[in-house]
């Protein structure tokens, strides 16, 4: 896409689009009106991963072309969040002046925050020594960033693995630690949208809330307060870690995270067998009243369909229209949804994030 397209005019059309084609998708199901939370159209990506190529002596960012050996040279990134843009010239001229740092580097990642912190990831096809290390400080202090570098095998921190991202959700500042190898949402300024939706659409509850891949604690962390108490599981060892801290950072006190699967916790919760990371976890101590999930592209199987059907109510946030469209077909036999909203996390793409709050009929 040129410069010029990226036009409110055209941003609005592409986001149009994405709506209609949800609207299609889902038209089978007896949908509320839906809400629409649009994004700024530029400068709204936090994190970027590009490719670096090599070419007449200099290292360029670059994104691989489907079917053609020679990528995509990058020379603007109008979506990237400020931090990137200001950044992505001064930082590549740098590397470029530096045989230590340029060498068979492969790819270069920017994890951002809207708080104005900024982790680099520097990965080669090369074994990283004492000496690159002194050079890669050098860079880090200059810019005022952290560096780690990666090769096979190999990790080298030089200050943090991690950035801490402060977001303002309904008037409540609040602060999450976010991990280079971690999964965080790209865009700051819808994620708070999503947040503020959730937790709008949950307040008054009672009970308590169970979530499935609750990931660092993005949504967890603001609808505790709505809950007696909270139990979250993930699968990710790295995101587990990352939701403790997080729920210690905002002084979150009524929620107990797991490490397991959706599966296992169907398991858990039909007493089929035991878990030793369940060992200080009582079930039968909760009163759940809700469930939130929110899964992987490919929606939940149908052993978790028919788990999350037990609830009064539940919480769907999809990454996917087409498998929240199957799911719902079969959840909405028992639940009837209250409301709807989808979220542009990815302008300029056919990726559209959503979100559904659905009562039990009756």
């Amino acid at each position: 896409m040129t410069d010029n397209q990226y036009s409110t005019e055209h941003y609005q059309q592409q986001l149009n689009n994405k709506v209609d084609t949800y609207r299609t998708t889902v038209a089978d199901l007896d949908f509320p009106k839906i809400r629409v939370f649009p994004s700024q159209p530029l400068g709204f990506r936090m994190r970027a991963e590009f490719r670096i190529w090599h070419e007449d002596g200099q290292a360029h960012y670059a994104m691989n072309r489907p079917g053609e050996k020679r990528p995509y040279i990058i020379d603007q990134f109008p979506i990237g969040g400020p931090l990137i843009t200001a950044l992505m010239t001064p930082l590549l001229d740098a590397i470029n002046n530096s045989a230590l740092l340029s060498r068979k580097l492969f790819s270069l990642e920017f994890l951002t925050t809207s708080s104005g912190q900024v982790l680099v990831t520097l990965i080669y096809h090369r074994p990283l020594d004492e000496d690159w290390q002194t050079e890669a400080r050098k860079l880090q202090d200059r810019f005022s960033i952290g560096v780690i570098g990666r090769s096979k095998k190999q990790k080298v921190v030089l200050q943090s693995d991690f950035v801490t991202e402060i977001l303002t959700v309904d008037g409540r500042e609040y602060s999450y630690q976010q991990v280079e190898s971690g999964f965080t949402q790209p865009n700051a300024g819808i994620n708070t949208q999503m947040l503020s939706w959730a937790s709008q659409s949950l307040k008054g509850s009672t009970g308590d809330l169970v979530e499935l891949y609750c990931g660092n604690g993005n949504f967890t962390a603001v609808l505790a307060q709505h809950f007696d108490q909270v139990l979250a599981t993930e699968i990710s060892k790295v995101s587990v870690a990352s939701a403790r801290t997080n729920f210690a950072a905002n002084h979150v006190e009524n929620v107990a995270v797991v490490r397991m699967s959706s599966e296992e916790f169907t398991q858990a919760l039909n007493r089929e067998r035991p878990f030793r990371r369940l060992a200080d976890i009582d079930l039968d101590s909760y009163n759940f009243s809700t469930i939130l999930v929110d899964p992987p592209r490919a929606g939940l199987d149908e052993d978790t369909v028919k788990l999350i059907s037990r609830f009064d109510n539940i919480v769907y946030i999809s990454c996917n229209p087409q498998t929240l469209s199957d799911n719902l077909k079969q959840i909405c036999l028992t639940h009837q949804i209250q409301s709807a909203a989808v979220f542009d996390q990815f302008p300029w793409t056919a990726h559209l994030e959503s979100g559904v709050l659905l009562k039990r009929k009756g």
